[in-house]
């Protein structure tokens, strides 16, 4: 396992981070809660220090259950989740509330709901376009003074809005999607490195495209997510994707490791990267993900990625 400094914090966490919207078991496919409690288990004993949860996972079930899993042993993670987003069935969307009353009622729903006394890295879900971001930084500054939390995250800010808030309070760390199959955040990426901020990836295997594991278009059930939160996996982009991962395939079966390490790997290569989050509800495959980088790619190998991104995307 690869460990890294969230940015200037002193704080480590590996290279690879458990993703557990999965677990909410409403978006994703069902899971029940002893696999949920497993798969966290599982990535935890290999290795995995960074758990991330968000308060909208299932309504916060993904945050009770994470909970529970860490009963006596909460202190053998990092322990990160987010909150400002709750889902509103009435507008099929997101509410967000980031002022500094809404703030401290979502940590100390979270708190409960993970059952600890701290958090050491929440994160502001989304921007909230109604509440001056100086409110909100100021509301996390006091929260880590009381210490409930112990660093502050921005997820789903471009670079514009990361420097703004930096105004107002120290940022330590940046959650965004950005993987081989999506780059649109590069600019943040290389902001985030340039002012020593650390930088969680969502998405880090494209919805699964880049574990290799469709040969041809899937078929999900209705309310799958992945029906449209990803662009990767239908139609004519499904095509264009599937030709970058077969280059990522011959290169990952050449070297006897599977596509998903050579595509968490390509993901930590980038300059300003912290950890890869990864999400997925198989304990099996929890464990499986934390071995990725005990064969390594080499330069080459990347630059070869780039190179059939760069032909087939443009």
């Amino acid at each position: 396992m690869i460990y890294r400094e969230i940015g200037k914090t002193g704080i480590k966490c590996s290279g690879i981070s458990l993703g557990t919207w999965e677990l909410a078991g409403n978006v994703w496919g069902a899971v029940d809660d002893k696999q949920a409690i497993d798969t966290v288990l599982a990535a935890m004993d290999a290795g995995i220090t960074l758990i991330d949860t968000a308060a909208s996972y299932g309504g916060g079930r993904s945050e009770i259950l994470v909970g529970k899993a860490l009963a006596g042993r909460r202190d053998e993670v990092i322990l990160s989740t987010k909150g400002g987003a709750h889902f509103n069935p009435a507008k099929g969307a997101l509410d967000h509330d980031l002022t500094e009353a809404g703030i401290r009622r979502d940590v100390e729903e979270s708190l409960t709901r993970l059952g600890t006394d701290y958090i050491d890295l929440y994160f502001f879900h989304y921007p909230d376009p109604d509440t001056p971001v100086e409110e909100s930084i100021q509301a996390a500054e006091k929260l880590r003074r009381e210490g409930k939390i112990r660093m502050i995250g921005l997820s789903n800010y471009d670079a514009g809005q990361l420097k703004e808030a930096m105004k107002y309070g120290t940022i330590d760390c940046a959650q965004f999607r950005y993987s081989m199959l999506t780059r649109e955040n590069e600019e943040t990426l290389a902001f985030c490195a340039e002012n020593g901020i650390g930088v969680l990836s969502y998405a880090s295997l494209a919805g699964g495209m880049l574990s290799g594991q469709y040969k041809e278009e899937p078929v999900f059930e209705a309310g799958d997510r992945r029906t449209f939160f990803y662009p990767f996996l239908q139609g004519e982009e499904f095509a264009r994707c599937r030709k970058v991962v077969d280059v990522v395939e011959k290169a990952a079966e050449e070297k006897g490791i599977s596509t998903a390490d050579a595509a968490i790997q390509w993901v930590l290569a980038q300059k300003g990267m912290t950890s890869a989050l990864v999400g997925t509800k198989n304990p099996k495959r929890a464990a499986r993900n934390a071995k990725a980088f005990d064969t390594m790619l080499d330069d080459a190998a990347f630059a070869s990625f780039d190179e059939a991104y760069h032909r087939i995307f443009g």
